[in-house]
């Protein structure tokens, strides 16, 4: 059997990482003054600046050389074509069908998936068009102002992160929010601030039966009769689904009409460009959401057909199995320098660390090798006065990924400016470092730490696509270079299902539990006896409200 540690090129990796410990960065710079631009790539708007990699010629040969060596290129030519790579779920993967804008087929089980995909665009065009235009009416005949979107995990990052990314071109009459904590503190903020009869709730959950979004999307739907006083047969018009589950969603009270069906080969982490991209159409527009689309099949295209030494989803990859696998570092900081974006972190936390968080390869055999890193990082300005202190100076080795767009608000330029030339200053900081003569010690900064630059020419929706597309490609490369199932997320299911028992437990001592949890267990019930929350039944109570709107009527 392969062992990817045990492979000539690994042990090659090896040895190149104990004959470059002692290399500076800045001195590959000095030993070649063209790196900067033999060792940056741009498509389209997007631009990768990759030379502040303490990697040398030899060692980038090396990792082409482990890429080469690996199953890459025949998998991802089977993720393209449909294929089952999802091999513990029995699924094909096929996030790049949803954005697929040519005219190709794409074949699962014999089936062409394309002309569904596309009669889902379709549906969804003329629901946002409607809701936007404002023909959509509330059961009170007022136009819809409020959108909420009720999910979790990839049901509310993906959207959630592209919508406020993209703020700058949301509809001026409509306002966007997302419920995805169980914490019934969350969904009561976002419902104080809202009027029932203009609020158009989207229930986006894959099998209609995820425990956190069912929790809220029954708590809304409760509130909204109950600050409404109407009957359940009007809340057709204030709530749709997103779901491959039409009978539950119908049950639920959602018209048959109002649901935005996807397929089980859509993976919640990448479901965005999907149905559940619903609220980012709402918020920015079809056309803009097929601008979305359009930047993400772009970079798909340049995944792939470019070489792979010229593959920027491929490069970034490569360059963190090298710091992952062989320089020892566990962490992955993402900084972007644009507030819009400050949610890119928390998306890829998932995007990474659900997908390559795994122990076992495809054969279920442990690994011997470390895989996902620890993805985290928050905007740049404020990170500068946060924990930038340690990645100068402290123990940990920690390569960055800067982002930023260049263009900005007319506006806001002086600030821009100060932003753009932060995130350059930081970036030049951590290579070169401070070491300056007769400086102490304690202040000095040994630099030698490593990062990527990302410039988008703007934050626009096609920029926007293209960068994301660009993740997920380099997680797909990471995945399968250390050849893990980077489409599951059993651990994930294990939380969800001991959730389960125990709330169906929690009423008996068990002893199927360890004591902590009896114990914990056992103070969880003792408080919810002395003061559990209200029935459903509560909701029936008539309002004063209620009332008078029933006169009304």
């Amino acid at each position: 059997m392969y062992a990817l540690d045990q492979s000539v090129t690994w042990k090659k990796l090896e040895q190149l990482a104990e004959k470059t410990k002692d290399d500076r960065i800045a001195d590959y710079f000095t030993a070649n003054p063209a790196r900067f631009d033999k060792m940056s790539l741009r498509l389209g708007e997007l631009f990768l600046d990759y030379s502040k990699n303490k990697i040398s010629d030899e060692v980038f040969a090396a990792l082409l050389q482990l890429a080469e060596h690996s199953s890459l290129r025949q998998r991802r030519a089977q993720m393209f074509s449909g294929d089952i790579i999802n091999a513990t779920e029995k699924r094909p993967v096929l996030h790049v069908a949803l954005r697929n804008r040519g005219d190709e087929a794409i074949v699962v089980n014999g089936q062409d998936v394309m002309p569904d995909i596309r009669a889902g665009l379709k549906k969804l065009e003329t629901f946002s068009n409607q809701v936007r235009d404002g023909k959509w009416l509330g059961y009170t005949g007022k136009r819809i102002r409020h959108i909420i979107n009720i999910g979790i995990g990839g049901s509310d990052l993906g959207p959630n992160m592209v919508c406020r990314a993209l703020l700058n071109y949301k509809h001026p009459e409509l306002s966007m929010h997302f419920i995805s904590n169980v914490d019934g503190q969350h969904i009561k903020k976002v419902l104080k601030s809202l009027d029932p009869e203009t609020s158009l709730f989207i229930v986006s959950t894959k099998t209609f039966s995820t425990q956190e979004t069912l929790l809220n999307a029954n708590s809304a739907k409760r509130w909204f009769l109950q600050e409404t006083g109407c009957v359940e047969a009007d809340i057709g018009q204030h709530f749709v689904a997103v779901s491959t589950n039409k009978a539950a969603a119908m049950e639920f009270g959602i018209r048959q009409d109002s649901i935005f069906e996807f397929w089980a080969w859509v993976g919640g982490r990448y479901s965005l460009w999907s149905s559940i991209g619903l609220p980012i159409a709402l918020s920015i527009g079809y056309d803009r959401f097929i601008e979305l689309l359009e930047g993400a099949y772009e970079m798909d295209r340049h995944f792939l057909e470019a070489p792979l030494d010229k593959n920027m989803p491929v490069i970034m990859a490569l360059i963190g199995i090298w710091y992952t696998n062989f320089l020892g570092a566990e962490t992955q900081a993402v900084i972007p320098y644009d507030q819009a974006m400050h949610q890119f972190p928390s998306f890829l936390q998932q995007l990474d660390m659900e997908s390559n968080g795994k122990s076992v390869d495809m054969e279920g055999k442990p690994v011997s090798y470390d895989t996902g890193p620890i993805v985290w990082g928050q905007t740049g300005s404020n990170g500068q006065h946060a924990f930038f202190q340690l990645l100068h100076q402290g123990t940990r080795f920690i390569p960055i990924d800067f982002i930023a767009s260049l263009k900005t608000d007319e506006t806001a330029e002086e600030h821009h400016f100060a932003l753009l030339t932060n995130m350059l200053a930081q970036a030049n900081a951590f290579m070169n470092g401070d070491v300056s003569e007769g400086q102490q010690g304690y202040a000095s900064c040994p630099g030698n730490r490593p990062s990527n630059v990302l410039l988008m020419d703007e934050l626009s929706p096609r920029n926007l696509g293209a960068l994301i597309a660009l993740y997920e490609h380099k997680v797909f490369v990471q995945g399968t270079i250390w050849n893990i199932n980077s489409f599951d997320q059993w651990g994930v299911q294990l939380g969800k299902r001991l959730a389960t028992e125990i709330s169906r437990s929690i009423e008996r001592k068990s002893t199927d539990y360890d004591e902590s949890t009896q114990g914990l267990m056992a103070i969880v019930k003792q408080h919810m006896s002395k003061g559990k929350a209200p029935s459903a039944k509560a909701s029936d109570k008539v309002s004063e409200k209620q009332q008078k709107m029933r006169g009304a009527k």
